[in-house]
Order: structure tokens, then sequence, then C-alpha cells
């Protein structure tokens, strides 16, 4: 089970990457953002807009934890995407805008956490409609590793564009004890 520090550390991980990431796409013109690279999700945009539907799904079932976090108040009773592509913006900019809004609310959530949040049950249903009780804190780490996945996704395909997103390993920001 990880611990509340564990989920601070990824969730500055997960913005601090977001920011490289979307640094890096704005050096390429927007046909060559949106160009079908024959990933899952398509293109560059479709692999970046799939984590944004992937973590606001994510984020509307993390809002019924019966700890009821302030951070999530501004989806607590949203609907949740209907897809995993749903869009939510065919620029980088409109993209861009709603990823920092989810990564603020990832942050101040992290921050949130008590560790007795972590082991609680997180009751939840999946797109397909089937009930799920599960710990919240190994949701947390899906959360996370689904994020680090595609994120990987893009960065190769902003590799094969030319464009290098530069060091993104976790190890980077994990303190130092010395």
């Amino acid at each position: 089970m990880p611990t509340r520090e564990d989920i601070v550390l990824l969730a500055a991980y997960n913005a601090g990457m977001n920011r490289k990431l979307y640094a890096a796409a704005a050096r390429l013109p927007a046909e060559a953002l949106a160009r079908d690279r024959g990933a899952f999700f398509g293109s560059l945009l479709g692999t970046m807009n799939h984590l944004v539907a992937g973590d606001t799904i994510w984020l509307t079932r993390f809002a019924l934890h019966p700890a009821a976090f302030p951070a999530l108040d501004a989806l607590r009773g949203q609907p949740a995407p209907a897809s995993l592509t749903q869009s939510f913006g065919n620029d980088l900019r409109t993209l861009q805008g709603h990823r920092e809004q989810l990564d603020g609310i990832i942050t101040a959530l992290a921050a949130q956490l008590q560790s007795a949040d972590l082991e609680a049950p997180l009751v939840y249903r999946n797109s397909k409609g089937i009930a799920h009780r599960k710990h919240f804190g190994s949701l947390l780490l899906h959360f996370f590793n689904h994020q680090t996945h595609h994120r990987g996704q893009a960065s190769t395909l902003l590799t094969q564009a030319g464009i290098d997103v530069g060091v993104t390993d976790l190890l980077e920001i994990v303190p130092d004890l010395g």
C-alpha cells in the first residue's frame, strides 16, 4: 500500500511531467500534433486528450470517497466522460487548460490525503456499469501508473517527430536522504 508521501511525490511528478510534455508538444505545428502516427489513440493530441479523459473519469470516481476531499468538490456529482476518447479540445492550448486544472486538483487531493484514506475502500462503477470495491491507495497507484504509461507513448511520438522531452525519470525528484 502506498504512503501519503508516495502519493504526494507521484502527484508532483505527474504535474511536472505534464508541464514538460506540453512544453515539448508546443514546439510542433498543429498539423503535426494532430497527425495520426499509428499510436493507440492515433495522434499525439489524441494521446494527450486520452490522459485528460482518463484522469477526469478517475477523479469523478475518487469524488465518491467517504472522506469527501474538498479538492474534488468541482467534480462531485458531475458526469464522467462518456468515453476514453471524449474530446476536451482540438488544439493544444485548450487541452493544456484542462490538463493544468486537473493537475491542480490532483496536487490538492494528494495534500489532503490522510494515511487512513488510502486504506479505505472506494466503491465505484466502471464504464460498463460493473460495481467495484477496491483499496483507494491501490486505485491511486493505478491512476498514476496509467498516466506514466500514456505519457511514455506521447514521449515516443515526440521523439519520432524530432522533439526531445528530456529526463522523464521519477528518480529525478525523489529526495536524497544524504
